[in-house]
């Protein structure tokens, strides 16, 4: 649902005058009061000022590790409210959180709408103070404190208009909770903003007329307006939504609404986003049980025409051309316009080492994007990469790797075959780094300080390895590199990362987790 922009206009409807949910144009586009708005977008006439938002060095990239407290990570004279704080609160109180963007839904005039949640609960920033600069910095898992007021609309809680925000150190992407048993139950609340999943719901006639959706809540749109479609589980029947801010008409998921026929039956995962009464805002649509979308949705292998394959890549002798189509993972360094990047597809990955990349384009490089990439093939002791030089250019598409556990493989001749890829390695024991028992080395030979590549040892089923912290990934700063210098000799850890290669398995790990 999208609120009208143009505070002023919205001060001066009537208070007979409709409206479910307000388009940045100030459309009017469902029925509910229009003096619910008001409530909500006055709230933030009263906001103030909050310190300019700050960017993480670029050659530094956060951890995956979830966050294990709720206060501050940084020392400020502010008091950040736990979820449960937030909740309670009144509306037009001020309000501090900290909390990790999961999507953003749209961005003008220096307005940001974002969907953010941490451990406990999920917060909807509505219109937040954001340059474009600094919205394209909100990538998915970044940690942000966010200063400004409650807010409440149609019973969608929210941190209103105006609030302002800087990102801190931390990284955390929540996984999509399945709440279908819940949709009945009082207890669904408890859930708003989050991101959810929802199993075997049949598609329903969305009209009279027996349309499986609907362009605008009452068939007056066209296609890119938003999508309405209703779906039942249990004997009940709800309404979900396809935001076309948040997901446009060139999306998988609005491609696959459109393409629902009445009786299909469907997986679907969203934003828990409320308006008078649950209003799931829907992001992914698949058949139900099927580990394939219904929608071409990007998996990580569609290739354009001249592009190798992955078996290609592989094949491809040292100073071959290669031509490459990949997903960034993990940034790793950028400095006199190179970029050093973690990519993959569904088949492999591929380390591509001083791509050629401004500042300005590095900055595009999130999590997901889809990249075609010119260049040569090169060899660095054991490391297949991309050498320096190559050059790239942005594609439509987004797909970001689940890590792939190859403990089991550590020792086999077969876990070459993952080099690159986003990897896990789980119930391993820290092992002496040198022989005077430090669990961990600044440099591999113990030469080094703080701020260093971090080297440490791990053993599993009698067989010990390397791993490294790579400084340039993750900085002294950031959650991984602190929590290898907390580890004891005997610890057990769980990791995750990316299966690097230098004379042999050299794992590059981003998050370590003690058991």
């Amino acid at each position: 649902m999208k609120k009208s922009k143009l505070v002023l206009l919205a001060l001066s409807l009537s208070l007979g005058m409709s409206a479910c949910s307000k388009k940045d144009n100030g459309e009017t586009t469902a029925a509910a009061a229009a003096t619910t708005e008001v409530a909500a977008t006055t709230t933030a006439e009263a906001t103030t000022t909050a310190p300019a938002t700050t960017a993480a060095p670029t050659t530094e990239a956060p951890t995956t590790q979830a966050p294990t407290t709720e206060e501050p990570t940084t020392a400020a004279p502010v008091k950040v409210m736990s979820y449960a704080e937030y909740l309670a609160a009144e509306v037009d109180d001020p309000v501090v959180i900290e909390a990790y963007v999961q999507a953003k839904q749209s961005w003008w005039d220096n307005k940001a709408t974002v969907y953010t949640q941490d451990e406990d609960g999920a917060y909807f920033l509505y219109n937040m103070t954001c340059s474009k600069e600094d919205y394209e910095k909100l990538t998915e898992g970044t940690k942000i404190r966010v200063t400004g007021f409650r807010a409440e609309w149609s019973g969608e809680i929210e941190v209103a208009q105006g609030a302002t925000f800087e990102i801190i150190d931390g990284k955390f992407i929540a996984e999509p909770k399945d709440i279908t048993d819940k949709l009945a139950s009082e207890d669904l609340i408890q859930y708003q903003n989050q991101k959810v999943a929802f199993k075997n719901m049949t598609v329903e006639a969305a009209n009279e007329d027996g349309a499986a959706f609907m362009y605008k809540w009452d068939n007056s749109g066209a296609p890119g307006d938003d999508l309405y479609f209703k779906v039942s589980v249990d004997g009940k029947t709800y309404t979900f939504t396809v935001e076309s801010y948040l997901c446009g008409k060139d999306t998988d998921v609005y491609k696959a609404v459109e393409a629902l026929k009445v009786g299909d039956v469907i997986d679907m995962e969203g934003f828990l986003y409320w308006y008078e009464g649950v209003n799931p805002h829907i992001t992914a649509v698949k058949a139900a049980g099927s580990e394939e979308p219904t929608s071409e949705a990007p998996t990580g292998e569609e290739k354009g025409e001249g592009v190798m394959t992955y078996a290609e890549y592989i094949a491809a002798e040292v100073d071959d051309p290669v031509v490459i189509e990949t997903y960034v993972q993990a940034k790793q360094s950028w400095w006199n316009d190179k970029a050093t990047v973690y990519t993959q597809d569904k088949d492999g990955a591929y380390f591509l080492y001083e791509l050629k990349c401004s500042e300005e384009d590095y900055a595009k490089l999130t999590e997901g994007t889809k990249i075609r990439v010119t260049g040569y093939r090169a060899e660095w002791s054991g490391e297949i990469e991309v050498a320096s030089g190559a050059t790239f250019e942005i594609l439509e598409g987004n797909f970001v790797a689940e890590p792939k556990d190859v403990t089991d493989l550590l020792g086999t001749d077969d876990l070459i075959k993952s080099q690159n890829q986003k990897v896990s390695f789980t119930g391993m024991k820290v092992e002496a780094a040198n022989d005077d028992g430090a669990a961990f080395l600044y440099k591999w030979d113990g030469s080094g300080s703080q701020g260093d590549d971090l080297y440490f040892k791990v053993s599993v089923n009698d067989k010990t390895y390397t791993f490294t912290v790579e400084s340039y990934l993750c900085g002294k700063d950031t959650d991984v590199y602190k929590a290898v210098e907390g580890l004891k000799v005997g610890d057990t850890v769980d990791m995750e990362g990316f299966l690097y290669w230098y004379e042999g398995v050299n794992p590059h790990i981003t998050s370590v987790t003690v058991k």
